[in-house]
């Protein structure tokens, strides 16, 4: 039964008899019941995984060579789980995509180069994988909040990554990072510190100068704006960031500005009246500004690929 006919079959129940607590909540339940959606969790992405190098796999029914959704979750490099997606594994299946998230180890564990190895050697999985649950290894969109959002970036964009573990960029036909503020390190780096030195604050002890090693040559390699050029094969973008954040919104035009500069296929959407966590909580709900264009950009792509 899809969701148009379980609705069909609740209205023909008189008003006056509806159990009252067949609230907004109860009816998401029997929504999401009716949606035929598999799940695999915690699966190891590295023949000699840590704890944190698993990833999950949820997929709709009957799936073959659908798009795949690679999610990053945020958490400041420090913090933050793979089950952190909200309603998005449901949304995307529904909508006929393969929806794969995915942890990795964190800081002070590992360093940065580690961290964003691990995100590489799950997207490796991923590609060399994913077809056994319907998904289509050559039809993979990265997308990440926050952290994960600069993660995102990095992938899409730093070849090296994914060549060492031989996957071709080609098989990466979209990126959404969403409200990350890392995309260019330097100037955000220098924006904190300033603001802190202007109004007598302490300056940080773990910012991200230190989280990604205190040494300004790195701190430019691991900006994805510098490595952005043409011939790259660097997918279409959908930047999304909160209106109201100046850092995010900065970073995403400055990433903006570079792609479109190598003729990369990039849009932002500066979304009002919402925050950081709201915008990423609110992918794939009715009515959200950020979740239509989402979907128009993935509707896109699906379009591209055909």
């Amino acid at each position: 039964m899809n969701p148009p006919d379980l609705l069909r079959g609740a209205s023909i129940i008189p008003p006056v008899k509806l159990p009252f607590i067949l609230s907004g909540l109860l009816l998401m339940t029997l929504l999401s019941q009716a949606v035929a959606q598999n799940q695999q969790t915690n699966i190891p992405y590295t023949d000699s995984a840590q704890e944190q190098q698993v990833l999950d796999v949820y997929w709709p029914q009957g799936a073959r060579r659908l798009p795949v959704i690679f999610w990053i979750h945020g958490g400041g490099w420090q913090s933050g789980d793979k089950g952190d997606v909200h309603i998005k594994p449901q949304v995307f299946c529904e909508r006929g995509h393969v929806f794969v998230s995915t942890n990795y180890r964190l800081l002070p564990q590992v360093d940065m180069g580690e961290l964003i190895r691990d995100v590489a050697l799950a997207l490796g999985w991923v590609h060399r994988n994913i077809e056994r649950y319907g998904g289509d290894p050559q039809h993979i969109i990265v997308m990440g909040h926050s952290a994960g959002a600069q993660l995102a970036a990095l992938m899409c964009i730093d070849q090296r990554y994914l060549g060492e573990v031989q996957v071709p960029m080609q098989v990466l036909t979209g990126c959404v990072p969403i409200d990350g503020d890392t995309f260019d390190l330097p100037p955000i780096i220098m924006t904190a510190e300033f603001r802190a030195l202007v109004y007598g604050q302490p300056q940080p002890t773990f910012g991200h100068r230190q989280k990604f090693g205190n040494d300004p040559q790195k701190h430019v390699d691991f900006s994805a704006v510098t490595h952005i050029a043409r011939g790259k094969s660097i997918p279409p973008f959908l930047i999304l960031c909160v209106a109201g954040h100046p850092d995010t919104t900065a970073q995403a035009q400055r990433l903006h500005g570079a792609l479109r500069a190598a003729d990369v296929d990039s849009t932002v959407l500066a979304a009002p009246e919402t925050t950081h966590r709201q915008l990423n909580a609110n992918l794939g709900t009715e009515g959200d500004l950020a979740t239509q264009e989402l979907f128009k950009f993935l509707d896109s792509l699906r379009q591209k690929q055909r």
